[in-house]
């Protein structure tokens, strides 16, 4: 009994017991429900293949799929005071920075790079929700600057990835000090006639949405993405209103003509290279990514003069006639 109970019966629980599927091999589509597998999703740009629902993204994912074969340098950012207020909730500001430093891979919450897109050159800053909301603090204001004194410097187009969910309370008055910093380092483009592009995703709200991200030259949004200053709960709460439908979503912002253009994740790079190369007085980029044909200069071959023409061959004697 002993041999069956302790050899055979778990022998067999062995055979037909179900396998473990580790849990980060499939994510769940918040807006359909569907299983998606990890390395489908992250092929598709982190857009469902069901319902096409945007799913947040890194900026380091977008910036690979946004530059040519994914090649980009890494503009530096000054660093500012860690913990200027020393300011404490339920954890230490500095406790907070070094856990979302850890769960992300990233130092702060924005990336800025350059690199070609399509064979253009360009500076691109991406923001990061992941990384405590994406919130404004001094470090965000700093890589706005930087990103924005690089462009000048290069002169190239500025292209602004945001994704926030507004000033960062740890920093108090210094992160709303960022507000008038990222207006000055827009006009700075303005002064010396670079383009400012901004792609707002979901969500961007709060002091973001009321500074840098609405400041552009061109405004696209991608679907459905969240863009206000006060959430719509916020709203309902304050005037006791039930919102229309759609209310503050791009598509909405859309039609109400605080948006230029909407557009699909994976449609965003043609459309920006498109829009790049349109505002810097450049021709439209070749497909393929091959170099535009060269006219042949082939010389053109002269008629035979008249003189080079071929002689008829004499009639024959006998056939003449007196």
């Amino acid at each position: 009994m002993n041999w069956i109970n302790n050899y055979v019966r778990p022998k067999i629980n062995s055979l037909f017991s179900r396998r473990e599927v580790p849990e980060n091999l499939w994510t769940k589509c918040p807006e359909c429900g569907q299983m998606l597998f990890h390395r489908e999703l992250s092929e598709n740009l982190n857009v469902c293949t069901n319902c096409q629902h945007h799913m947040a993204i890194t900026p380091r994912e977008r910036f690979e799929a946004l530059f040519d074969g994914g090649i980009f340098t890494e503009v530096k950012v000054p660093e500012p005071l860690t913990d200027p207020l020393h300011f404490r909730d339920q954890k230490r500001y500095p406790d907070r920075m070094r856990a979302a430093q850890k769960a992300t891979g990233e130092a702060e919450a924005m990336l800025v790079a350059e690199g070609e897109m399509g064979r253009t050159p360009i500076v691109a800053v991406g923001q990061d929700f992941s990384f405590m909301g994406g919130s404004m603090g001094m470090y965000v204001g700093n890589a706005i600057i930087a990103a924005a004194e690089r462009a000048v410097q290069l002169k190239r187009p500025l292209i602004l990835f945001s994704a926030a969910g507004g000033a960062r309370m740890q920093e108090g008055i210094l992160s709303l000090m960022q507000m008038p910093r990222t207006t000055v380092a827009v006009e700075m483009l303005r002064e010396a006639g670079l383009p400012y592009i901004v792609v707002l995703t979901h969500p961007t709200t709060g002091g973001v949405t009321a500074s840098y991200a609405m400041l552009g030259d061109v405004h696209i949004a991608e679907p459905n993405a969240l863009i206000c200053f006060a959430g719509p709960r916020v709203i309902e709460q304050t005037i006791r209103e039930k919102l229309p439908e759609g209310f503050q979503r791009a598509e909405y912002l859309l039609d109400h003509g605080m948006l230029d253009r909407v557009t699909h994740r994976k449609a965003m790079k043609d459309e920006l290279i498109t829009i790049v190369r349109m505002l810097t007085g450049q021709p439209p980029a070749v497909r393929g990514d091959l170099p535009a044909p060269e006219p042949e200069d082939a010389p053109d071959s002269p008629e035979p003069a008249a003189a080079d023409a071929p002689k008829a061959d004499p009639a024959p004697a006998g056939d003449a006639k007196a």
